[in-house]
């Protein structure tokens, strides 16, 4: 275990590194954020001065690597818009991308598991066929035209709920909706096939030969067995949803770290898309490998290469 834990560790911290850079050089393609901040009536002095007090008359590799050495201080940098540091702006913001991350989440692992189990044991009935199309249909649709759909039939139609913004558990009904949807889908997609699969096996043909209950049997043996490519899901999903939370967080004005990455986008903010990049990156490492070690915890059988 020790020596898989060290070899992930530093896959994790090339790929950490690897996005860093990459999201680093590319944003400077598309030019220098100087032009927005100076008023139309600048002067190419006033211009030059700005550009230097921001750091960006200096060659790009020395940037690149100062900005290295501040994350090797845990230190994001300073918004250039703000004039705000990037790691408050970011707290500031990650309690509601995580609420509505957490909503999305119960949304697609609380509808779509037990659609999945659905679609598995009662493939045939006409609940499975309704619901086969509701799995279709949620997949099927952008979240963008579900948020928008969502806002026209249950805030200006009916009026049941509110358009946007935050406050009460309302406001986040519609936007875990959106967000959750897809990955909905999804998770019923590949939980109807591990029971598929695992429905095949000579081991439930002699259970049922025995009378063993299909209940207790889903309980006791097939949920188990199905939930390693759940798990494997579930982690790609989470990641999904952060990243989805950029448009569900425009369509919705929601206040999370998705509308400030679209607003630093626009306004060439660069240290705040760099931290926020990177603060995906980190989780998307991080559940990936959580979900390796979940594999050993809910299958004894499965050994990490390298933890023997």
């Amino acid at each position: 275990m020790p020596g898989f834990l060290l070899r992930r560790l530093g896959q994790a911290l090339v790929t950490i590194l690897g996005v860093v850079t990459l999201i680093f050089f590319v944003q400077r393609l598309t030019g220098d954020p100087t032009y927005l901040l100076v008023p139309e009536t600048a002067t190419q002095a006033d211009i030059a001065a700005l550009r230097h007090q921001l750091g960006f008359d200096r060659p790009l590799p020395v940037q690149y690597l100062d900005f290295l050495g501040e994350l090797a201080r845990f230190d994001l940098g300073q918004s250039v818009v703000q004039r705000v540091p990037v790691t408050t702006i970011i707290a500031s913001r990650l309690p509601y991308t995580l609420m509505l991350a957490a909503g999305a989440l119960i949304v697609a692992c609380g509808i779509g598991v037990p659609i999945g189990i659905l679609l598995a044991i009662f493939r045939n009935s006409p609940a499975a066929k309704a619901a086969a199309g509701f799995v279709l249909a949620a997949q099927s649709m952008p979240t963008f035209w579900s948020g928008i759909l969502m806002i026209l039939v249950f805030s200006v139609l009916l009026g049941w709920l509110p358009p946007s913004s935050t406050g009460d558990l309302s406001h986040l009904v519609m936007p875990s909706f959106a967000l959750g949807l897809l990955s909905m889908a999804t998770f019923a997609r590949i939980t109807r096939s591990a029971l598929l699969d695992e429905l095949s096996k000579d081991y439930v043909r002699t259970a049922r030969s025995r009378g063993v209950r299909s209940g207790r049997l889903l309980i006791r043996h097939l949920a188990r067995n199905a939930s390693i490519p759940v798990i494997t899901v579930a982690a790609l999903e989470i990641s999904n949803l952060l990243a989805g939370a950029v448009i569900v967080e425009t369509v919705f004005a929601w206040p999370g770290l998705g509308q400030v990455t679209v607003q630093a986008i626009l306004a060439r903010d660069f240290m705040i898309v760099q931290g926020v990049v990177l603060l995906g990156a980190f989780v998307t490492v991080l559940l990936n490998l959580l979900s390796d070690l979940l594999y050993s915890l809910v299958d004894p059988r499965i050994v990490l290469e390298g933890a023997r």
